[in-house]
């Protein structure tokens, strides 16, 4: 009896080949592709929300300390006025008699020295000046000729004067508010009001506020940064810096243009500006962006700036573009297991059909035949018993492998990440714990190194889940890794075990280059000094001995404990995956088991002493890096 051949018949090997092969080589960059796109909408939605929030706080910010500077200026402006209700004002400028000048600069001295302003003075119709605060000083104004100063020929002409400028005697900026002396419907006079504005700026420098004051001319007078001061804020004309530089409203400085690296506008009064760092400041970053809010000052033609820092909201926006990214690829991992578990369900559900199937048919078969096969018919039937007895044992036995190795493969991959992962997240745990303190303290600096340690640690999970896809394959490791560094590493990631325990760390090996990746020699110095803390907990003086020798082409790194030792029964398991003397949530079995085997792979060993004195000691053997006569050492 023969079956049907085309029951048992599979799919061409390129037709199922090449579906696979598509999805091995577009799936990756598909997948890291639409990472990088999602982590980037994720970074500007939140800068974009981040932003308009920082400029709803910023309005109200900008309100205030405008409304201050309003109020700074506003309080002299009766000064001026006052002095024409002074008779002896009027007498010097009628008389201007020697007496007449000193009763007038006596009077103006007090009224000065009262007002708490820097100076006050009273000038003829000529602009020169009659009389002033300042007579005892050796820059007094007495005397000087300032008619070529604006706020003097407003004054002279009924108008208010009001001016900013540097004076042209001591190069003392100050702000100068002026007014027209009347007698009978004439003017007789000027009288002037100087008064410093820098303890404004003081202010905003003990507040950490970014801020600057910006008059007519574009020029910025007040500054929260003295290094934007007397800098344009728009470009100015030929003829506007001739006309300024002839009324020496500030002196001879050279007004040069505040240009920001960058400039992006995001509505009225409102942009986005990046400066240059200043080094003395923020050394470390070669630029700064800030949300600019200007809003004019009511009574003046001037303008108030407010900058708020985009630098922490920039590193939120990044982590939030980053969590997007990361969350998008688990959700990708998760579907992808999901499908290759749906594939092979369905085509284990196919191939259980088929052969039913074709048991089906030759049951049929032998039916329609048992009338001319009666004479073989109890041969036939030993024979069809024993051949579903092999098809059921075969079935089971290709169901038992593919579940066992499914199980296996999920085993190794959960279990390795665990043990891999357990210790960068303990010491992140810990960095993250200690951030909040320092932050309530105000201890920014420290707060920022350990935000950065952080950062490096979840790089260096990145580089962990990487190494272990690496070793997976098991193919050679051509890597190269510092020896100084990775002890440093792993000794800084156990930081905290080591000092609650008081460990003596007894360190004599050399910074040399070996043959083997940097992030798995971590891996493998973080096992075994973490299994010499395990060894050492109940250790009245624990002591940690890492002793380092090269031998024919090779270094050997010993790391040694002070600790219990290890039981003469166990340490022929030490090795073998899964076996621990830890109890369960403590340890997997598998650290020894993945740096025997990541040392191997790198063509080293890893072995174990036992010292006669106690304790452990695990050697550690890796190839030293050869140098070309090329190759810088």
């Amino acid at each position: 009896m023969k079956c049907d051949p085309t029951f048992y018949r599979a799919a061409p090997p390129s037709l199922a080949v090449k579906p696979r092969l598509i999805r091995h080589l577009f799936l990756p960059p598909l997948i890291i592709a639409l990472m990088i796109g999602l982590g980037y909408l994720g970074f500007w939605i939140s800068e974009h929300y981040g932003i308009r929030g920082l400029a709803e706080n910023g309005e109200r910010q900008l309100e205030l300390h405008a409304r201050a500077v309003e109020s700074e200026i506003s309080k002299y402006t009766y000064l001026p006025s006052l002095l024409e209700l002074e008779s002896s004002v009027a007498q010097l400028l009628d008389d201007p008699t020697p007496e007449h000048r000193k009763t007038v600069n006596d009077y103006l001295e007090g009224l000065n020295r009262r007002s708490r302003s820097r100076a006050i003075y009273v000038m003829d119709t000529t602009g020169r000046v009659m009389a002033t605060s300042n007579w005892r000083d050796v820059d007094s104004y007495l005397g000087e000729d300032l008619s070529f100063r604006a706020y003097f020929q407003n004054a002279v002409r009924g108008q208010p004067g009001r001016f900013y400028g540097i004076g042209s005697t001591n190069g003392e900026p100050g702000y100068y508010l002026a007014h027209g002396l009347e007698q009978q419907g004439k003017i007789i006079g000027v009288a002037v009001v100087k008064v410093r504005l820098e303890a404004m700026e003081e202010r905003w420098q003990r507040a950490r506020l970014e801020a600057f004051v910006s008059d007519e001319n574009g020029i910025i007078i007040l500054s929260s940064d003295p290094a934007r001061r007397l800098k344009s804020v728009r470009p100015l004309s030929d003829e506007t810096k001739e006309r300024l530089a002839r009324s020496l409203q500030y002196y001879w400085f050279p007004l040069n243009e505040l240009i920001p690296l960058a400039r992006e506008r995001l509505g009225e009064g409102m942009e986005k500006l990046t400066f240059p760092a200043n080094t003395e400041i923020a050394a470390e970053q070669q630029a700064i962006s800030y949300l600019s809010q200007t809003r004019p000052l009511s009574d003046t033609p001037w303008n108030f700036t407010l900058l708020t820092p985009l630098e922490d909201l920039r590193r939120q926006a990044i982590n939030q573009g980053i969590l997007v990214a990361v969350a998008f690829a688990l959700v990708a991992f998760l579907l992808i297991a999901w499908n290759e578990r749906r594939k092979v369900i369905a085509t284990r559900l196919a191939a259980r059909e088929a052969l039913q199937e074709a048991n089906n048919q030759l049951e049929r078969r032998i039916t329609e035949r048992t009338t001319d096969l009666r004479a073989s018919n109890e041969r036939l039937k030993g024979q069809i018993r024993e051949r579903r007895q092999a098809e059921e044992t075969l079935r089971r036995a290709q169901d038992e492998l593919v579940q066992a190795g499914k199980l296996a493969a999920i085993g190794q991959m959960s279990t390795s990440i665990a043990h891999e992962l357990n210790q960068p997240l303990a010491a992140l745990r810990t960095l993250s714990g200690n951030t909040v303190r320092f932050l309530e303290r105000g201890q920014l600096d420290i707060a920022s190194t350990n935000l950065k340690t952080i950062n490096e640690l979840i790089d260096r999970m990145g580089r962990i889940t990487a190494s272990l896809r690496a070793f997976a394959r098991r193919g050679d490791d051509k890597g190269r890794a510092s020896l100084g560094k990775a002890v440093e590493a792993a000794l800084q990631l156990l930081g905290g075990r080591l000092e609650k325990l008081g460990i003596q760390v007894h360190s004599a090996f050399e910074d040399v280059q070996v043959q083997i990746d940097q992030t798995r020699l971590e891996q493998i110095l973080v096992n075994l000094i973490g299994n010499a803390l395990d060894a050492m907990q109940v250790q009245p003086e624990p002591k940690l001995w890492l002793v380092g020798e090269t031998s024919d082409g090779k270094y050997r790194l010993r790391v040694r404990d002070n600790g219990h030792g290890i039981d003469p029964q166990a340490r022929k398991h030490l090795f073998e995956p899964f076996f621990t003397t830890k109890p369960g949530e403590q340890g997997l079995g598998l650290g020894l088991t993945l740096s025997a085997s990541l040392s191997a792979a790198a063509g080293g060993h890893l072995g174990v002493e036992h010292p006669e004195d106690g304790g452990t000691t695990f050697v550690l053997s890796l190839p030293l890096v050869s140098l070309s006569p090329a190759e810088p050492l």
